[in-house]
């Protein structure tokens, strides 16, 4: 394949990516990938699917959300990343990266989203009809209830998540907003607004499937609960076929499994979708 690295403009923080191209065979469609929360494009599923999918003639567009990995910067000390991540951003940045496809004149992409990023490409094929595919990896429950349920599942060492939330909001009022919270356990920072945004403001991933009407595939690791990542609900709720594989010794980083899930990954794009031709 041949890789080029990109960059996409938006109203604040520009966003970094990798443009995937088969170099051997025809172009057959195209692949947008959405990283996990507070991860990466250099990650996870974003990082080891790109190979497996361009031997099938797909160009892939894997890149950040301005709300990336926890904290970084750019070219000043100015701070990014997930800890200041607000959904409508992230829903955003989804839809900057689709126009970018579309301007290269080429067809509409298949939706790959792990975790996080999973819950954030139901809400954008929600908003896309036309997305021939998607392929849900450990998607995130989303919703109001998301964030109690990954604290229930450890996620946030048993912190008190409503003396939390009644602290950010406190932090909003005062116009301290964007200060940073230290929480323990997976999150580790977060700014007071976007904590709130977590509680508050997040796609809800079962509420959405019935709009979803494209054929789906579902995959969670055996180690992940269905509650977090409820795969056979969403199967029962969407519009379109949905496929649930579950990965045996398999947890929700995939580690030591990668093989195992871009293989059911690139088994189902040539069992559910039918070519899809160039577009100029």
């Amino acid at each position: 394949m041949r890789t080029e690295l990109i960059t996409l403009p938006t109203p604040t923080t520009p966003l970094d990516g990798a443009w995937y191209v088969p170099d051997d065979r025809p172009l057959v469609g195209t692949v947008l990938l959405f990283h996990g929360n507070r991860m990466s494009f250099l990650w996870g599923a974003p990082r080891f699917l790109p190979p497996v999918l361009t031997r099938l003639g797909y160009a892939c567009l894997a890149f950040n959300r301005r709300g990336h990995d926890i904290l970084s910067i750019r070219d000043s000390r100015q701070a990014e990343g997930a800890a200041f991540q607000m959904t409508h951003e992230a829903i955003e940045d989804n839809r900057i990266a689709a126009r970018w496809i579309a301007g290269q004149g080429l067809p509409d992409p298949v939706v790959i989203g792990h975790s996080n990023g999973g819950m954030l490409a139901v809400r954008h094929v929600a908003d896309h009809p036309r997305t021939p595919g998607l392929v849900l990896l450990s998607a995130q429950c989303g919703g109001t209830a998301m964030v109690r349920h990954a604290a229930a599942a450890g996620a946030l060492d048993g912190i008190d998540l409503d003396a939390v939330a009644a602290t950010a909001r406190q932090r909003v009022a005062e116009g301290r907003g964007r200060e940073l919270m230290m929480l323990p356990g997976w999150w580790y920072a977060s700014s007071a607004e976007s904590f709130l945004d977590r509680m508050e403001a997040l796609p809800d991933t079962l509420a959405l499937a019935p709009q979803v009407r494209c054929p789906t595939l579902y995959l969670r690791g055996d180690a992940e609960p269905a509650d977090l990542y409820p795969a056979e609900a969403f199967a029962q709720r969407c519009a379109g076929p949905c496929t649930v594989s579950l990965v045996d010794r398999c947890d929700h980083f995939y580690r030591g499994r990668e093989d195992a899930v871009a293989a059911r990954v690139a088994a189902w794009f040539g069992q559910a979708l039918s070519a899809m031709p160039h577009e100029n």
